[in-house]
């Protein structure tokens, strides 16, 4: 890749050079090469390091935090010592209101072939136990939400680096012109540190995660202001063939340059985002297994988000986010009333996220596409107060699915209570190094010159969990 160890920022880019040399092309032929998605595509995208499991990346991503010791890790012990003070010692929490040991509030049955024990939070999903790798053993830097969540978007806990779609499409591209390589679906709550969980930082600004909110229209100004296509037609030439100039003038500036890229995706999503989103060519049956139907409001809300992500895959869109729906308590966030706040975001996601790893097997799109299920942190085995948990960045769960990975499995192991790990310790970096490795990216090479420094996604750290891998 043109910017890995040894990158020289050039004083003319690709485009800026053809542009200004535009006298010696064809106009139509020259449009028709930046139209074409293999030219016009980032400097930096290039075949992958070696063979790629994955073409795509679907991150569902759990706002506040699931209980680990509730949903996917059970741990016995903490029913043997429920209501006593917690047997060992405690770690400064975020609150520091810590009550006694607080044995899970569900039951967890085994579900599938490979008997994953799975709480009664999720019966759907349980469906689909034969194809997840469950990971034990996630431990994070940082106790609080903010510098929680860069750390897990972006490598590092503090604000302004690029998030991991942005790198993954900065080293990849896309495969679609008409839609951004890396899309947001926020279904109502953008997480604690904003939309800097979604930005390029360092990077081009045409890698950063485009939003699509809910309602309609989904994205801003999608649907044109002008009378006719003419006229908007003209606007745009007028626009293109000023930044020509200013171009030419500059000696090819990255920014002016990530402005001509999105004023002309922006154009070309103009009927690229309201066929997206019309679901009509959807089956019943489909719109049904997602819960679009569901009498619960949320559950539609996000089963529409995981069929949106399923309908990008398909176009081509490289990193697909989805957001959690506002509406259930704070989050995945329960510092009090873990009952029923943890029941309504596992009602949420639960059918949904079950409908697209089914859909996504049916249409022969799994084993391309690697599913992320994972929060900031997880969450106490001791009770915050009476009836919650505070946050627990010392061992937490997450899984995944699809693209290259093992299914029916788990690696890494917490303490008899779910507290700390004590096998197979990982880091977010090593879940970032993983999902490039998938993507056929070596996390190593993938680097971005900043501030006299090869910068990547998992800083000087990060090693493949090579035994989750098929």
């Amino acid at each position: 890749m043109s910017h890995c160890h040894r990158f020289r920022s050039q004083p003319l880019s690709r485009r800026a050079l053809l542009k200004s040399a535009s006298c010696g092309f064809a106009s139509v032929a020259l449009h028709a090469l930046l139209g074409d998605a293999a030219f016009a595509e980032s400097d930096s995208a290039s075949a992958p390091h070696h063979a790629a499991k994955a073409k795509n990346v679907i991150f569902l991503y759990m706002d506040g935090g699931p209980s680990q010791v509730d949903t996917f890790d059970p741990k016995p012990a903490l029913a043997k010592y429920d209501g006593k003070p917690f047997p060992t010692k405690t770690e400064p929490t975020q609150f520091n209101n810590n009550g006694a040991t607080l044995a899970s509030l569900w039951k967890f049955n085994q579900y599938g072939e490979s008997g994953l024990p799975i709480s009664d939070l999720f019966p759907h999903l349980g469906t689909q136990a034969d194809k997840l790798a469950m990971i034990h053993s996630m431990t994070s830097e940082f106790p609080e939400h903010t510098s929680a969540n860069y750390f897990l978007h972006t490598g590092s806990g503090l604000q302004g680096r690029p998030s991991m779609g942005a790198w993954t499409t900065y080293g990849l591209g896309s495969d679609n012109q008409d839609l951004p390589g890396f899309v947001v679906l926020n279904a109502g709550l953008i997480p604690p540190g904003g939309i800097d969980n979604f930005n390029s930082g360092f990077l081009p600004a045409a890698y950063q995660g485009s939003i699509f909110n809910p309602g309609n229209p989904p994205v801003a100004n999608i649907r044109p202001a002008d009378r006719t296509a003419d006229l908007q037609k003209s606007k745009l030439g007028l626009i293109e063939r000023l930044d020509r100039v200013s171009q030419a003038n500059s000696g090819g500036d990255d920014q002016l340059e990530s402005a001509i890229r999105n004023y002309e995706l922006a154009y070309r999503m103009q009927t690229a985002v309201p066929e997206l989103m019309d679901l009509r060519d959807e089956s019943k049956a489909t719109l049904e297994m997602y819960g679009l139907n569901d009498e619960f409001k949320n559950t539609q809300l996000y089963g529409r988000q995981c069929l949106t992500a399923r309908r990008l895959i398909e176009r081509g869109v490289r990193f697909v986010e989805l957001t959690c729906p506002g509406g259930n308590g704070d989050r995945w966030d329960q510092h009090s009333n873990l009952k029923d706040g943890h029941e309504k975001n596992a009602k949420t996601v639960d059918k949904p996220i079950a409908a697209l790893l089914e859909d996504l097997q049916q249409r022969g799109l799994l084993d391309s596409t690697l599913v992320v299920f994972a929060g900031e942190f997880g969450r106490t085995p001791f009770a915050q107060g009476a009836n919650g948990r505070d946050h627990n960045p010392f061992a937490f769960t997450i899984w995944m699915a699809g693209g290259g990975v093992q299914g029916g499995i788990r690696y890494g192991k917490s303490d008899e209570f779910g507290y700390k790990t004590v096998e197979n310790r990982l880091m977010i970096h090593d879940l970032h190094a993983t999902m490039l490795h998938l993507l056929g990216v070596d996390h190593e090479k993938l680097t971005f010159r900043f501030s006299g420094r090869d910068m990547r996604l998992t800083d000087v750290h990060g090693h493949v969990i090579h035994d989750i891998l098929t």
